[in-house]
């Protein structure tokens, strides 16, 4: 077996030169070791172990995390103690087939829970078959822009949760520096997150309200900034890089430092339930938090859905390609000699690709008409539309997003869907309980398929950069998501009877209680935020107009600025350590090893994020609790800048000799 190259090719992550082509460690021309049936059944078994764990405690202390690192650094480290050879590519395949689990969990969780929360019965096979149809919808509407996303647009997108655990997998399998740089880095990263997290030594979030001056700003003015200090989130920001972390944190400005002020400016004295959800609150009384939930974010959904759409537009030829591609299959001649295609550029035959599309499409409409998931066909056709045109067209939203800010918006998108669920059904005449739980299910497969997605595309980068065959991982995707789909709707199925989701110690699921305190009102008549959503699309229009990234900006609006922020830190610092020389080679060496750094940070915080939520379900006492809540917050900048001096400090001592292949 030829030796592996002990880290990622320097062109790996940045946009060729004309003529220049990406090599991955894999040779194209060569065979590897990748489906066997040790790959297959450790996947398997990642599969079942993540999905449960996930669920469970997704479900009982709302806390989601991402697997696909955690299953990296663990396919690694078995692997290694079996002794298997060419154990790189059979990796791949373990981190794919287990990746599901997450993927499905998202899909799950954030919308099936709330089906028992609004009291009405829902079976096992019921939400089996959401979950299972949306992740495989996932899978079929994605792959034929896998080329787009991971070969043509390679170097445009910084993919940092594809980058974190490839860098697990290569220095895993190759050692030397870069195997100790990750796991120095891992180790510290995770245990400056595990102490946060779970013993609470120093503040997780650092806001402006630690000063007296701040608090009676953010009380009388509404204007607050936050800060994560997690390591995980600082590696992330340094592998999104500035450019993308700046257009990020713009959007998170625009909201936090203007929008949320000037709502309460022009209505803090008005009590305003834009969508029937029982306010009572004036939003004078609401803090800066409150009015980005109930208010603000809906900006950021909005525009979300049209830079996607503007996105899909723009994106016209790729989408024509992809047809073409399909609709070339159909018409070829039989007999005709096949192009010989590259292994790794193979994909699974469009013609079978297309098919799989439409069996499943049949499959979400009989499901829907005699699943006793709507009352008559023309609501089926309904259900089936909705699942079929919003799956289809936010794939690719979902798959920018990962691949800009490793943070996929499904729950924005998956809110959205239920609003035009719920009144699209309501419009057929599909009402009350059965309304809701139609509309649940329907959101389901769509949160589902969404969630799927963004997962997938993260695989597809790994696996493209590595040299993996794509056909192989994208055939055995469909494996792991039913077996991820049984195995989170059986956990569901047993918590829901054991402890229930309403009532006394009934279980947290944060996600499914907001989804179902909007599908209640909608479903009895109640509105949508439609101005809101018009105003971020507005802001997209715009942006686009001035060549502008909208998604990226979206998100910013969207997801909250204590995760926007460190971002914008990550990024300085990337931008600092990789422009201090006069050499170019020393200033991409530096950005190398930081982006390993970096990646270690992700997975340690990953892995430990992980041991941090099963402790606090077992409620192991958090030692300095007391302490956290009076001095954390105020302390949290020492440990913080000391992160920042080891990731900056660290990467400047670069040399030729770290980098060596």
């Amino acid at each position: 077996m030829e030796e592996i190259r002990k880290s990622l090719p320097e062109n790996a992550q940045r946009e060729l030169k004309p003529g220049e082509k990406y090599e991955p460690l894999l040779s194209p021309q060569k065979s590897y070791p990748e489906v066997t049936p040790y790959s297959v059944c450790t996947g398997i078994i990642m599969v079942v172990i993540f999905s449960a764990a996930a669920a469970y405690l997704g479900l009982k202390v709302g806390q989601v995390f991402e697997a696909a690192i955690p299953i990296a650094i663990i396919a690694v480290g078995l692997t290694g103690a079996l002794g298997k050879s060419g154990g790189l590519g059979q990796n791949v395949i373990i981190q794919s087939i287990g990746g599901c689990s997450g993927a499905v969990v998202a899909g799950a969780i954030f919308t099936l829970p709330a089906i028992y929360i609004l009291g009405v019965e829902v079976n096992f096979m019921q939400m089996f078959l959401s979950s299972l149809l949306g992740g495989v919808l996932g899978i079929l509407f994605l792959i034929p822009f896998r080329k787009y996303f991971v070969k043509e647009m390679h170097g445009k997108y910084p993919f940092p949760e594809a980058t974190a655990t490839t860098q697990v997998l290569v220095s895993g399998e190759s050692g030397g520096n870069s195997a100790k740089t990750l796991v120095l880095s891992g180790l510290i990263g995770g245990l400056y997150d595990f102490i946060v997290a779970t013993f609470g030594a120093w503040g997780e979030t650092l806001t402006t309200t630690v000063v007296s001056f701040g608090q009676t700003i953010a009380d009388k003015a509404k204007l607050v900034l936050k800060l994560n200090t997690g390591a995980a989130v600082l590696g992330l920001g340094y592998i999104v890089g500035l450019k993308y972390a700046f257009i990020i944190c713009c959007g998170s400005f625009l909201v936090w430092l203007v929008i949320i002020p000037l709502i309460n400016v022009i209505w803090g004295g008005q009590v305003i339930d834009l969508m029937g959800t029982g306010i009572t609150q004036t939003i004078g009384e609401m803090s800066a938090d409150q009015i980005f939930r109930e208010y603000a974010r809906h900006i950021g959904i909005g525009g979300i859905a049209t830079a996607g759409i503007i996105g899909i537009i723009k994106s016209f030829g790729v989408i024509k390609s992809a047809v073409g591609l399909a609709a070339s299959e159909f018409t070829k001649k039989p007999g005709a000699t096949a192009t010989a295609t590259e292994r790794t550029d193979e994909d699974i035959p469009m013609k079978t690709v297309v098919f799989g599309i439409v069996i499943a499409l049949l499959a979400v409409f009989t499901f829907f008409a005699f699943g006793g998931v709507v009352s008559n066909i023309w609501q089926a056709v309904v259900g089936l539309l909705i699942v079929a045109i919003i799956s289809f067209l936010f794939t690719t939203v979902a798959a920018n997003a990962i691949a800009i800010v490793g943070t996929n918006p499904v729950s924005g998108m998956t809110l959205m869907t239920l609003i035009i669920a719920a009144l699209v059904l309501v419009a057929v005449g599909l009402k009350g309980n059965a309304g809701m739980a139609a509309a649940l299910v329907i959101g389901g497969v769509v949160c589902t398929a969404l969630s799927m997605a963004g997962s997938f595309v993260t695989d597809l980068k790994i696996g493209y950069w590595i040299g993996t065959t794509p056909k192989k991982q994208e055939a055995w995707k469909f494996v792991g998501t039913i077996v991820a789909a049984a195995t989170v709707c059986g956990v569901m199925l047993v918590l829901n009877k054991t402890f229930g989701f309403t009532g006394e110690n009934a279980l947290v699921a944060p996600q499914a209680n907001a989804m179902a305190a909007v599908i209640q009102p909608m479903m009895n008549g109640g509105g949508a935020p439609w101005l809101l959503y018009g105003i971020g699309a507005v802001i997209a229009v715009i942006l686009t107009f001035f060549n502008i990234p909208a998604l990226a900006f979206a998100l910013g609006m969207f997801i909250p600025i204590d995760l926007n922020l460190p971002l914008l830190v990550g990024g300085a610092v990337a931008w600092f350590v990789s422009s201090r020389s006069k050499d170019e080679k020393v200033n991409a060496e530096r950005h190398e090893k930081g982006t390993l750094i970096a990646s270690g940070f992700i997975a340690g915080g990953a892995l430990m994020g992980v041991v941090s939520a099963i402790l606090k379900f077992a409620e192991v006492d958090m030692f300095l609790t007391g302490w956290n809540a009076q001095y954390g917050e105020a302390v949290a900048i020492l440990p913080y800048i000391a992160l920042i001096l080891f990731l900056a400090g660290a990467t400047m001592k670069t040399s030729k000799k770290d980098t060596a292949r």
